[in-house]
């Protein structure tokens, strides 16, 4: 059975909120299905995307579990973006938090390798 997986994250403004997530992304939307909604495949059949949705805007929680995390930060950071925050955990997991101009939390995860 096949399934396609689709995280939304609320924004104020979508044309402001734009430029953020392609440095984010490391590149231009995958898809635009209107004028206010941009898609990000970031793996096949899994979709993040952004939309302009000022009453929600700053409560959405997307989270990465990756395998290579730290040429990631390092790739996100030299595209000009800063981690808000760095938590490791107890089995040497670890958690890096970002947040977008309206304060919506995109985080990437990954374990010991």
């Amino acid at each position: 059975m096949a399934l396609d997986l689709f995280a939304g994250i609320p924004v104020t403004d979508y044309k402001a909120a734009l430029p953020w997530y392609e440095r984010f992304f490391g590149r231009e939307p995958s898809f635009l299905p209107n004028d206010i909604e941009a898609v990000w495949e970031v793996a096949e059949h899994r979709y993040v995307y952004i939309v302009q949705d000022p009453d929600r805007a700053g409560h959405a929680l997307v989270f990465s579990y990756v395998d290579d995390l730290d040429d990631r930060v390092g790739a996100i950071t030299a595209r000009g973006i800063e981690p808000a925050d760095r938590e490791t955990y107890e089995n040497d997991v670890a958690k890096v938090i970002y947040r977008d101009p309206d304060g919506n939390e995109v985080s990437l995860g990954g374990g010991p390798g």
